[in-house]
């Protein structure tokens, strides 16, 4: 098996001849060009796997390059060298379609590490790019195309979606998709995490740092190292963050907390945000130059009432997903509940109409889901049953982390006893507590309750 080909363009003999000897001792074969115009010649007669070149060249810059290799060899990865400190140039290189950039001076453990992930975007790109992503509206499949070429570049991308587009699952499809693919997806709301730790969180703790760091903590960033970091809800953060976040994603560096030394970090950073961040720059909520950085390709992932007939798709997946959880046929969509779920506008998305087959799945009668069981005009219905045997008293646990665990606290212990009290018989459970035999069946298997003395 012949070693990669690499295709170096600088006009700097000394930096040429060191770009060729540290590639040599990774063997790989290199070829060397002075000029945009040789470059191009080169490309034209011969194959590559990477193409390394600066950006000031005598008859023209590594952007022209860029273009070029993108309109007559797009599956040759390109990545540009740039002057110290001309973050403007790299961002413009990533958007013209660079797979990378390296600041000079050149640091020779981050040029290995490029040359590493290029080299294995090249060698994996007969890998089938199946996009697991349910749809075949014009917008999804113009989506998965996007997602197909972006996941072969490294540039930050922003993720841009309304709450339950289904933006996680996209992150997850370009790293899935990307040279990244073996290492590390980390995935964390910054939303979610209190101000006070955030430092912390992301960029790990030493021992003693601050009361309560009883131990050294790993932060994202290194959790991340190699793979993808996914920032959702980026819009969270607070200003004083935003300032620390842009300077590990330039530099590539973090420092722990109560450490004095930096830690080098190898990670894609893809971002998404349900709200307008072009507004919160505007109000001064977020801050530009992060905004910049993070938003160097923008994808729009499309809401659900855009999708047309994506909407039944998911809908049949959906309950198909639920059946098999329970181990039961799924029930069938009625024409009218077809035409109710067509003309929903959907403000929650895919999420929403996860909840909505969800919701049906437990409740229709007979194996058919009638629009009254979408509960599509939002509003509650309870039902009782006339022929309780006896009252259901349910004590809530001493003690929960959250009320979804409090909710569920209780709904298992309401169960239980309608189980006891029918000895275990799941038929005369279920009229007990007024709910369908199947959507005790369901809430059986989501509670993970013993179902090994349950008789029909």
């Amino acid at each position: 098996m012949n070693p990669p080909r690499v295709l170096i363009i600088d006009d700097e003999p000394d930096i040429r001849e060191l770009l060729e000897i540290t590639l040599g001792r990774m063997k790989l074969d290199t070829e060397a060009a002075a000029t945009v115009g040789e470059a191009e010649h080169f490309l034209e007669e011969q194959k590559f796997d990477l193409c390394l070149t600066d950006m000031n060249l005598p008859d023209g810059n590594g952007i022209e390059l860029v273009q070029f290799i993108q309109q007559h060899c797009p599956e040759t990865p390109v990545a540009v060298i740039t002057a110290y400190g001309s973050m403007d140039t790299a961002i413009t290189s990533l958007k013209a379609g660079a797979f990378d950039f390296v600041s000079k001076p050149v640091e020779l453990p981050r040029l290995r590490e490029l040359v590493n992930q290029a080299l294995k975007l090249s060698q994996t790109k007969t890998r089938a790019t199946k996009i697991k992503m349910l749809g075949n509206s014009a917008s999804i499949q113009t989506l998965k195309k996007q997602i197909v070429r972006i996941a072969r570049s490294q540039a930050p991308v922003y993720i841009n979606g309304e709450s339950g587009t289904g933006k996680e699952i996209v992150a997850r499809i370009i790293h899935e998709q990307g040279p990244r693919n073996d290492q590390p997806f980390i995935a964390v709301n910054c939303g979610a995490i209190p101000s006070e730790l955030m430092e912390s969180e992301f960029f790990g703790h030493r021992k003693g740092s601050f009361t309560g760091a009883v131990s050294d903590k790993t932060g994202l960033f290194q959790a991340a190292h190699g793979g993808t970091l996914f920032l959702d809800e980026v819009a969270d953060l607070p200003l004083h963050m935003q300032v620390k976040l842009l300077r590990a994603i330039q530099e590539k560096k973090i420092r722990p907390v109560g450490s004095q030394q930096e830690v080098s970090v190898d990670i894609r950073i893809l971002s998404a945000t349900h709200r307008d961040l072009s507004r919160e720059v505007q109000e001064e909520r977020f801050r530009q130059d992060l905004f910049y950085r993070i938003n160097v390709i923008e994808l729009k992932v499309p809401p659900l009432r855009d999708r047309g007939d994506d909407i039944i798709l998911l809908a049949k997946y959906f309950l198909t997903r639920l059946g098999d959880e329970c181990d039961t046929p799924p029930p069938e969509l009625s024409e009218e509940a077809i035409q109710a779920l067509s003309s929903y506008n959907y403000p929650g998305n895919v999420r929403e109409l996860e909840n909505i087959l969800e919701r049906a799945f437990t409740l229709c009668e007979e194996d058919i889901i009638e629009p009254a069981d979408l509960y599509l005009n939002n509003q509650s219905r309870i039902q009782t049953s006339e022929n309780t045997e006896e009252e259901i008293v349910a004590t809530p646990p001493a003690s929960f982390d959250s009320l979804e665990d409090y909710l569920e606290g209780i709904e298992k212990q309401a169960i239980l006893q309608a189980l006891e009290a029918t000895r275990w018989n799941r038929t005369a459970a279920a009229k007990q507590l007024g709910i369908t035999f199947r959507a005790l069946r369901y809430r059986l298997k989501k509670l993970e309750l013993d179902e090994h003395e349950v008789q029909e």
